[in-house]
């Protein structure tokens, strides 16, 4: 799917405006910015659920594609530009700076070549079109036009991963490569889906589940064109990707493990934490706030230790907890799923206390698909904005039995599930009043902290009773802070792969399989992971600092409402609001 370009950008907008009412013509430009965006973007269309562009499907990485990304933002830039600010009410005042910066992210972003590393083990197209393909998610298959429209959108991505070889030549050619460990961990992906009887790839899913109003003269239509395109397009080129990558590819991959590595590669990164941490934080900041958090966490897990009555050193704690046969309870992934549900019926009652407002959108728990769940994590997926597609929280279950209960399941639930990304994007998307760029774009710092701020609440939910999941939720915590550490320390100060696993091991109860995965991931998308904790730990901050200058008139729901109210936005943008909203409370 198309990488979102995040929003930042420093502000003030609360003073008093030449005009309160909302300014036609920025609304006609962000309503026909967003509708560009989707033309360029079609699966970020079927993403939010606007199903016009079904059938469609852009190579994003090409140079033509990006050359027309550019017209499109330097013409709205200039629109923008033909505009006074100062005459816009303060809504729109947010509107247009998030729009401004967001051009501005989008352009630079342009000058740097990570286009010619088009895929990736953690976030690829290759797993994203059987996603899209298994008829199990996003893409609709309840009509004989969702038919067609996927027999026309999987030709194209066969053509998706044919050019995907043509830019990692080119990556080849200007020694602008993966690393080895990731390109090793991308071939068993290509080759799993390269199956011998079509009946049992993923993209055959849709010919199992025809919708009962299907006449017999369609399902054989599909069926056969479906067979002939699984058998003789996509199969084949999963297994030409395979081969480029086993045979041509992995020589040339480079032995390194940051992109500081690479060409620009410095600057590149410094502008990824601008893009995902809406701050200008140096790395070495980030990485040295990691060091005095990890130091902090790493305090509290031992009074948590020394609490349930252990007497060894906390790695001793830690292979406590990864061993011992208590912690394995379950023998079903459906034992499972349900132990999740039980987190949710259990704080249910406090959620009313500290929320006034609740999303809409369904939700649901599933169990990651078999052909994804090895190198997944556990996650969410947004429901569309109609409720029509529920909000879907993923386990990936690959051994019911080796699902260990300290791995912090109730933390994990926050996060992902209720009140995290379900709450936050969910009301977002409900928000009808905000532009629809704002409905479904957004930073990664608000999202991604909101939803590990919302970890920090769990013994308000009536969560952590139980000192092994309240330990659980320690080790997401510092697992968080080991990220601004390993992140910032691989990709610019020449931490090594090895050392990075070594460090986070050091750090936390984790396995080494899942250390090596996370690490991996940081790898392949830099800068990601510094968002989680930089973005809690400034909402937080606010919380902190506004309960004590508020005093009793803090409500800690009106907080939650507020912060999640108008949608995604910088953390400074957010401090400020937040500041506003304190100031009016009388």
């Amino acid at each position: 799917m198309k990488k979102l370009l995040y929003l930042s950008l420093a502000l003030t907008f609360f003073a008093c405006k030449k005009n309160d009412q909302p300014s036609s013509e920025l609304a006609k430009i962000v309503d026909e910015y967003y509708e560009e965006q989707l033309k360029l973007n079609p699966g970020s269309a079927t993403a939010n659920g606007d199903n016009r562009y079904n059938d469609q499907l852009n190579i994003d990485f090409t140079d033509s594609h990006r050359a027309l990304v550019k017209s499109v933002l330097e013409k709205y830039q200039q629109s923008l530009s033909d505009l006074n600010r100062d005459d816009l009410n303060a809504n729109d005042q947010i509107t247009y700076d998030l729009l401004t910066r967001d051009i501005k992210l989008g352009l630079e972003g342009l000058t740097y070549p990570d286009n010619l590393t088009p895929l990736n083990q953690f976030y690829g197209f290759h797993l994203t079109f059987a996603q899209l393909g298994s008829g199990q998610v996003i893409q609709p298959f309840k009509t004989v036009k969702d038919y067609e429209n996927w027999a026309k959108r999987m030709k194209k991505g066969v053509a998706y991963l044919d050019s995907s070889i043509v830019y990692f030549r080119k990556g080849m050619a200007q020694d602008y490569v993966l690393p080895r460990a990731l390109v090793l961990k991308m071939i068993p992906q290509f080759t799993s889906f390269a199956v011998k009887d079509v009946k049992e790839s993923t993209f055959y899913g849709p010919l199992k589940q025809f919708p009962a109003s299907f006449s017999e003269a369609d399902k054989k239509r599909f069926t056969t064109e479906y067979t002939a395109a699984i058998q003789n397009e996509v199969i084949p080129a999963y297994a030409r990707v395979a081969d480029f990558l086993q045979n041509e590819y992995l020589p040339k991959a480079r032995t390194s493990t940051g992109i500081s590595a690479l060409k620009n590669g410095a600057a590149y990164y410094q502008y990824l934490i601008r893009v995902l941490t809406t701050t200008d934080k140096p790395a070495d900041e980030i990485y040295q706030t990691g060091l005095s958090e990890v130091k902090r966490i790493r305090t509290e897990m031992e009074k948590t230790k020394n609490a349930v009555g252990f007497k060894g050193t906390l790695a001793e704690f830690f292979t406590h907890m990864k061993t011992d046969p208590k912690f394995y309870p379950y023998k079903t992934p459906a034992e499972v799923l349900a132990a999740f549900h039980a987190i949710h019926k259990k704080m249910e009652p406090s959620l009313k206390t500290m929320f006034g407002r609740v999303p809409k959108t369904p939700f649901e728990i599933r169990q990651t698909e078999a052909f994804r769940a090895a190198s997944a994590s556990a996650e969410y997926f947004q429901g569309s904005e109609d409720g029509t597609r529920p909000g879907i929280f993923y386990v990936p279950i690959l051994d019911a039995k080796k699902f260990n209960l300290t791995s912090g399941m109730e933390s994990l639930f926050l996060h992902e599930a209720i009140p995290g990304h379900h709450y936050q994007i969910s009301l977002q998307q409900e928000n009808s009043s905000l532009p629809k760029f704002r409905r479904f774009g957004g930073n990664s710092a608000y999202a991604e902290g909101w939803a590990l701020y919302t970890e920090s609440l769990g013994k308000e939910l009536g969560l952590y009773t139980d000192p092994y999941q309240y330990m659980g939720a320690l080790g997401d915590e510092i697992h968080r802070a080991i990220r601004l550490v390993v992140d910032a320390g691989m990709h610019s100060k020449n931490m090594t792969r090895e050392e990075a696993i070594k460090y986070m091991m050091d750090n936390e109860p984790l396995s080494e399989e899942g250390t090596i995965a996370e690490i991996e991931r940081y790898m392949a998308i830099p800068a990601q992971a510094l968002s989680y904790k930089i973005g809690a730990l400034k909402i937080r901050e606010i919380r902190e600092r506004l309960t004590k200058e508020m005093g009793p008139k803090f409500k800690l729901s009106d907080f939650h409402d507020e912060v999640l109210k108008d949608g995604n936005m910088p953390l400074d943008v957010l401090e400020t609001k937040m500041n506003a909203w304190a100031s009016s409370v009388k």
